[in-house]
């Protein structure tokens, strides 16, 4: 009994090495837009927009037939967001910009003709937070502890707190497009994406529940080689 099981583990594991199929190796690049989802409780005077970005990375693929394949991308992303405030201190205007890098996994599905074909991607993604910066306007300086002038700061690094910041994220992801096979070993996709977080960038560190989700609509292009 234990042989048969074994043998049949073996077989089990041996059998994507044994499907005919054809790899796709490339880059990717494009551009996304964030949103960010919060909840203002009694800070009616605070308001969030998304902001755009971009991406960037590889793309290794398996396609085990015709129609269906396995896809891992590992890309860098912006997962920006813009505030500003009314009322009393209405100075305040600016930008928070997110670097994460991140690992997509899907089952890819491809419909349609021989060189020109529909893809649809569906999987989940894991991702870590590189860095944050900001950029713009503050009534109120950035730790919120005392009224400044409301000048113009560029670009200042701000420093995690364990604490406070979540700096690993997983959700969904959902990619619809088309593939355009040019040449015998060459290929080129564009594709629209959403990444759907389904953890907050922010710990359960108060009394008071405080979630932020992003999630990034991206538009991206890829070049590909088929071996």
């Amino acid at each position: 009994m234990k042989q048969k099981h074994l043998t049949f583990f073996i077989c089990l594991i041996s059998f994507p090495l044994c499907v005919k199929g054809q790899w796709k190796l490339g880059v990717t690049g494009g551009a996304d837009y964030n949103i960010y989802s919060i909840n203002n409780h009694y800070m009616i005077d605070w308001h969030y927009k998304g902001a755009w970005g971009g991406l960037a990375g590889i793309m290794a693929q398996y396609d085990l037939n015709s129609w269906f394949g396995i896809r891992g991308d590992l890309n860098w992303a912006m997962k920006s967001h813009k505030q500003y405030r009314t009322g009393l201190l209405s100075n305040t205007n600016f930008r928070l910009e997110n670097h994460y890098i991140q690992f997509p996994i899907m089952a890819s599905f491809n419909f349609g003709g021989e060189r020109i074909r529909g893809i649809l991607n569906i999987g989940g993604y894991g991702a870590y937070w590189l860095s944050s910066y900001f950029n713009g306007k503050m009534a109120i300086n950035i730790d919120y502890t005392a009224i400044v002038s409301g000048g113009f700061q560029n670009y200042t690094s701000l420093e995690f707190v364990d604490k406070r910041d979540n700096r690993f994220d997983c959700g969904f992801v959902l990619g619809i497009g088309v593939d355009w096979n040019f040449s015998r070993h060459w290929g080129a996709q564009v594709e629209a994406r959403c990444y759907y977080s389904t953890l907050s960038t922010q710990k359960d560190y108060m009394l008071i529940k405080d979630p932020k989700y992003n999630t990034t609509l991206a538009l991206q292009f890829a070049t590909y080689y088929l071996f």
